[in-house]
């Protein structure tokens, strides 16, 4: 199964994402079995690592960031990967105008996983401080064990 996450600019939510999930599906004896990713809408950021304060505050808690580079979010991703997770409600609808009719449902708010059909947005750390970055993580690493939880559960 292949994994995108996507942000805005894939230095920040994104990659910490993927980052975190990666960890945990390797935790979980299930690494092999994914392809993990991540993406931004934009392009400003192609080819740079994650955000500095992303890569400390993730490093704090065991995830390794580092090797990751940043890439813009392309048409053949919706069809190259199974499931794209969207890290907030405007990269969703941003999503969603661009992706072809048939492949749509593919497409989904992360956090869903962890807070249901109601869920809400990891917000952006850029702008802030390394509290916004501890909040966002937080987030993420409830989305990612609940994301985690489902893909590893046996079929019904």
């Amino acid at each position: 199964m292949r994994l995108l996450f996507v942000c805005t600019g894939n230095i920040c939510r994104s990659p910490t994402a993927e980052g975190v999930t990666r960890a945990l599906l390797k935790q979980a004896g299930h690494d092999g079995r994914f392809h993990l990713d991540s993406a931004g809408l934009g392009g400003w950021h192609v080819g740079d690592p994650p955000d500095a304060r992303a890569i400390r505050r993730a490093a704090a808690r065991g995830y390794d960031l580092s090797a990751q580079r940043a890439r813009q979010l392309t048409e053949g991703d919706f069809a190259d990967f199974d499931l794209l997770l969207a890290m907030d409600r405007g990269h969703r609808r941003e999503m969603l105008r661009a992706c072809p009719a048939p492949l749509k449902d593919r497409i989904k708010l992360f956090m869903e996983y962890a807070e249901g059909p109601q869920a809400g947005d990891v917000p952006d750390p850029y702008y802030g401080d390394l509290a916004d970055f501890d909040h966002a993580l937080d987030m993420v690493e409830r989305g990612a064990r609940a994301l985690v939880d489902r893909l590893a559960a046996p079929p019904p």
